[in-house]
This record gives structure tokens, sequence and C-alpha cells, in this order.
């Protein structure tokens, strides 16, 4: 069976441009309703949480280094930690966890 990527490739590029102007040709005007705003707000987050939590899990070389680095990711996060200690604490967690087990 022979793929014509060209195809896919017009396949792909239309589906890319339609989701992006089919929304400013069809919203002129400020959108008033509120679930609909807090739904669009959040859209956003909810994509790179689905991305990123099973990528958290295969990246390392056990789930349990991926599972720990996540919680304590989670939890410095909670208590205000900047990105840059965060993400620093993760990297270590999973270090240190792969170290020992």
């Amino acid at each position: 069976m022979q793929h014509d990527i060209y195809l896919y490739l017009l396949i792909m590029s239309v589906v890319t441009l339609a989701i992006r102007i089919v929304p400013l040709t069809l919203i002129r005007r400020q959108i008033k309703n509120r679930f609909l705003r807090s739904f669009l707000y959040y859209v956003p987050y909810v994509t790179l949480a689905v991305m990123t939590f099973p990528a958290i899990m295969d990246a390392t070389q056990t789930p349990r280094s991926g599972l720990l680095a996540l919680f304590t990711g989670i939890a410095l996060s909670w208590y205000g930690a900047s990105l840059f200690k965060v993400s620093a604490a993760c990297c270590l967690t999973v270090f240190l966890v792969e170290l020992v087990c």
C-alpha cells in the first residue's frame, strides 16, 4: 500500500488553517457567555496537562521516579516556589530516585 504524503500534508494544512480562520470569521464580537469564556480560558491548560502528564511517566527510566517528581513539583508549586525551583527539584528527585533504585 503506497501512501501519498502530499495528500496528507494538504489535509493537515487545511485542518490547521481551518482551526485558526473559522473562529476569526464566525466570532466577531466579544464572547459574553460565562460558561464559554471559562471553557476557553482553561483549554490551553488542559491541553498542556494532557500532553505533559503521560510524558512525565515515560520520560524517566522507571515510572516511580516520574511519579515522585510529579508529586514534588505539585507540592512545591502549591507552596509558591518559582518555576526554576520546581523544575530543579523535579530533576533532582528523578536523579536521586533512579540512583537509589
